[in-house]
C-alpha cells in the first residue's frame, strides 16, 4: 500500500487556467467555526493620561473587520470565483452576529443556513495594533470573544439538518473545526462520516481534533499531523525529518479511510491517497510575510480545485499558490482572486528563469 517514491506535483499553466474555469461552476458548503477578525489601528501618539484614571487610553484611528476562521474560507472561495458557497455556523444574538452576516452577505456567501443561538457569543477576535512615533507596529494583547460550554442538542439538530440540506446541494463541502466549544461536536462528525460514506467529497481542517475524524479527506499542518498520529503533544517542529512526517502520514491514512494532506510550510505540501504519495513545493515569497490565513487559502483553493475534479496533487499545487499569495498580505487574514493567482505564477516564472 505504501507508496516508496514521492512524485513532484508542479502547477502549470494550463492547469491554473482549467481550475479556475471549472470552478467557476462549483458549488460548496462550508460548515464550521465562523468569528470576526478585528484589528483597531492604536495611535499612541494621540493618547493622554486620563484624569479618572492612571492609564493612557488607546485612541482608535482605524477599525477594520474581516470574516475570520470558516468564514475567511467562504470568502475565499467566492473571491477565488465559486458559483455558490453556503455558510453552516453558529452565531448569537449581539453586534459581531450582525456584522458577520452583513461581511459574508457583501462577498454573495450564502446565509440561509447559519444559526441563532441566544445562548451563545458571535466569537471575535480584537487586536489593538498599537503605534508611536516610529514606524514600529506593536500588537497588544488580544481581546478574544469565545463560548465556553458545548452547543445545545437543540442547536445540534439544527445543525444536523442544515448539514444534509446543504449536502443536497453542493459538489464538496469544506468543515473548519477551530474552536475548543466549536460547532462540530461528535455527533457532527458521525454525520459527516455517514455522508463521505455515501460519496460525498468532504475535506476537514481540524486545529486539535484532526485524529477523529473518517472517510474524509484530513489536512492538518505537519505539527497536526504528528501529534495525531502518534499521540503525542509536539510544541515544535524542528526535529521532524521528512521520513517521519511521511510515516505519520500513512498512519493517518489508516486510521482516516481517505486521503490524507500534511501542509508542510515553507516546503510545501504532501498529498498521499493510498495509493501514490505526491509532493508540491511552495511557492518562494520574499519577506515580509505574514502567515495569518495561509491555511484558509489552501484550504479554499483545494477544496475548489477538488470539487472541480482536479487530482489530489493538482489541488495541493493550487492550493500552495493560493497560500503564497495570502502570506503576502501583512496585518490580515486576507483571500485570494484569480487575478492575483495569475500575477503571481507569472512572477515565479520569471523569477525561475
Amino acid at each position: 500500500m505504501q507508496s516508496k517514491v514521492i512524485l513532484k506535483s508542479e502547477l502549470t499553466k494550463e492547469i491554473l487556467t482549467s481550475i479556475l474555469h471549472k470552478i467557476k461552476d462549483i458549488k460548496v458548503g462550508v460548515i464550521g467555526d465562523g468569528c470576526l477578525d478585528v484589528y483597531w489601528d492604536v495611535d499612541m501618539r494621540l493618547s493622554q493620561l486620563s484624569r479618572e484614571t492612571p492609564h493612557y487610553p488607546l485612541p482608535v484611528v482605524n477599525e477594520r473587520i474581516y470574516p475570520g476562521g470558516g468564514s475567511n474560507v467562504a470568502w475565499n472561495m467566492k473571491d477565488l470565483g465559486a458559483s455558490q458557497v453556503y455558510m453552516l455556523s453558529v452565531i448569537g444574538d449581539d453586534w459581531r452576529a450582525q456584522c458577520l452576516i452583513s461581511k459574508l452577505e457583501e462577498k454573495g456567501v450564502d446565509t440561509q443556513f447559519m444559526i441563532t443561538d441566544q445562548n451563545r457569543i458571535t466569537p471575535a477576535y480584537c487586536k489593538p495594533m498599537k503605534r508611536g512615533y516610529s514606524d514600529l507596529i506593536y500588537e497588544d494583547a488580544r481581546i478574544d470573544f469565545e463560548n465556553h460550554a458545548p452547543i445545545s442538542k437543540d442547536t445540534e439538530a439544527k445543525i444536523i439538518e442544515n448539514l444534509h440540506q446543504i449536502a443536497k446541494k453542493v459538489d464538496i463541502i469544506a468543515v473548519c473545526d477551530q474552536f475548543e466549544h466549536g460547532i462540530v461536536n461528535e455527533n457532527i462528525r458521525k454525520e459527516l462520516e455517514n455522508l463521505g460514506l455515501q460519496g460525498k467529497k468532504i475535506i476537514v481542517d481540524s486545529r486539535s481534533r484532526i485524529g477523529l475524524y473518517r472517510h474524509a479527506i484530513i489536512k492538518p499542518n505537519e505539527m497536526e499531523a504528528m501529534g495525531a498520529a502518534f499521540n503525542a503533544d509536539y510544541t515544535d517542529t524542528s526535529d521532524f525529518t521528512l521520513q517521519n512526517i511521511i510515516e505519520g502520514t500513512y498512519k493517518l491514512y489508516l486510521q482516516n479511510k481517505a486521503p490524507v494532506i500534511v501542509t508542510l510550510g515553507s516546503k510545501g505540501s504532501l498529498w498521499y491517497d493510498g495509493n501514490s504519495l505526491c509532493m508540491a513545493d511552495a511557492v518562494p515569497v520574499e519577506p515580509p510575510i505574514d502567515i495569518v490565513g495561509a491555511g484558509d487559502a489552501f484550504l479554499s483553493a483545494f477544496s475548489l480545485a477538488y470539487g472541480a475534479g482536479f487530482e489530489g496533487h493538482e489541488a495541493i499545487a493550487f492550493g500552495n499558490m493560493a497560500s503564497s499569495v495570502v502570506i503576502q498580505k501583512i496585518g490580515m487574514a486576507g483571500t485570494v482572486t484569480s487575478e492575483e493567482l495569475f500575477t503571481q505564477f507569472e512572477r515565479v516564472k520569471a523569477y525561475e528563469k
